[in-house]
């Protein structure tokens, strides 16, 4: 959390007790106490390990192009709280969010909540205050204790479960993706895109347990991926709207893949809710989800932004730079948070670039803090690396080394955040 966002986010809610606090009462209260927003809206709820906030975007153009006006809600944001929260594609304004927080804040108060706790209730209230039609939203961490977790929705979705918070979830595959299970509801329809045999048994006894329905994308969908630096083309059949052909601009095989498992959401809604075949094709095209493979210029430079932070998403990155013909020497600039996996993270990471800048992010938490340092030693990589502890200099000293090359930002949403801010680029721009 930047300096400007600590000065929104004192103004906006109550101090918060320190840590995480699992459990829905809390939010169940603070929702009862304002005639619980969060069933004044249909609902689509996301979660997983990695891709869920692509999914959730891709979601919220489609149903946006369909003509629904559309809440969009999402963690953690990379230059402003208010990306958070956004309506029709935009984050809501400061004087909508400061309205709202004055509604709840004698609930939070009174129930001691989190941080996390807090932005989800103001963002369902805000929704209700800015009269959407649908809201699209991503688990925050886990899924069954999640404060998300209090919406009854229209469809589910799972992304892919993977080793990532650990200290939280559980230190083996099927742990996690219990508590990533906990989403799944009686009567609901839904969807994942896990490949992984351990998982998808975990999930489909939970889908039996409870009485809900799990659809499965098979391993071969979608078909024909073709990725360029401005995103994703894929084939898709399909009953409801006929075969598709289908770009998003998002980079990645896998995006294509998290963007079948949203195609596949879609199918799931009822009919009243249900877009058109124009509207999906269209809000895929024009779906925005800034800092997942962002390819970008600036100063003469090819910036690559993406948030990867566990050893998967570095996976996604580094085979999706493979794909991209990229002009060269690719510099690396890497800030990763100190309770994350930095010592599997780095090698792959390590294996595509010409020069790698280890830095620590400006707004990376004080208790959450990698030793550059420690890292490089640890690393033993014969890949040229200078440590820069510095943002601001780590950042130039990247541009410099890079020249007429690329620079890939990555690590942390922090990291990219922080440099997406240096930089002046505005995540949202139109907005």
């Amino acid at each position: 959390v930047g300096p400007g966002d600590r000065e929104l986010i004192s103004r906006l809610f109550p101090p918060f007790p320190p840590g995480i606090q699992w459990g829905l009462e809390r939010t169940l209260a603070i929702l009862a106490a304002v005639d619980d927003p969060h069933r004044a809206y249909p609902v689509l709820h996301v979660g997983g390990t990695n891709g869920k906030g692509s999914v959730a975007a891709v979601l919220a153009s489609v149903l946006r192009e369909a003509g629904h006006r559309v809440g969009l809600y999402t963690s953690p944001h990379l230059v402003s709280f208010a990306e958070r929260i956004q309506v029709d594609g935009c984050p809501v304004s400061l004087e909508r969010l400061e309205h709202g927080a004055q509604l709840l804040r004698p609930a939070l108060e009174r129930e001691g909540c989190s941080f996390f706790e807090a932005a989800t209730v103001l963002a369902f209230t805000v929704f209700r205050e800015e009269g959407v039609g649908i809201a699209i939203v991503e688990v925050g961490l886990g899924g069954r204790l999640d404060s998300t977790n209090v919406v009854v929705p229209e469809v589910t979705g799972i992304t892919n479960v993977a080793m990532d918070h650990r200290e939280y979830l559980g230190e083996d595959l099927g742990s996690i993706a219990a508590e990533k299970a906990g989403i799944l509801k009686a009567g609901v329809p839904a969807v994942t895109a896990e490949l992984d045999p351990r998982v998808l048994d975990v999930f489909r006894g939970k889908a039996r347990e409870v009485g809900g329905s799990l659809w499965e994308i098979p391993t071969e969908e979608p078909l024909d991926v073709e990725v360029h630096p401005d995103g994703t083309a894929f084939r898709l059949p399909n009953s409801l709207w006929g075969p598709l052909a289908l770009e998003v601009p998002l980079p990645g095989p896998h995006q294509a893949r998290n963007a079948t498992l949203a195609v596949r959401m879609l199918e799931r809604l009822p009919p009243e809710l249900s877009p058109g075949v124009e509207a999906v094709v269209d809000g895929l095209a024009r779906a925005q989800w800034p800092g997942r493979v962002q390819v970008i210029q600036v100063g003469g430079v090819t910036f690559v932004f993406d948030v990867a932070h566990n050893f998967a998403g570095v996976g996604a990155l580094t085979d999706t730079l493979a794909s991209l013909d990229l002009p060269r020497p690719v510099v690396l600039l890497v800030g990763i948070l100190g309770d994350k996996d930095w010592r599997s993270m780095l090698p792959p990471l390590f294996g595509i670039a010409d020069g790698v800048v280890l830095t620590q992010p400006r707004s990376a938490p004080p208790g959450r803090r990698w030793d550059p340092s420690l890292a490089a030693e640890a690393s033993g990589s014969r890949t040229p690396l200078e440590i820069l502890p510095d943002f601001s200099a780590a950042l130039s000293r990247a541009s410099a080394w890079a020249g007429s090359g690329t620079v890939v930002v990555t690590g942390s949403v922090h990291t990219v955040g922080d440099a997406l801010g240096e930089l002046g680029v505005d995540p949202f721009p139109g907005c």
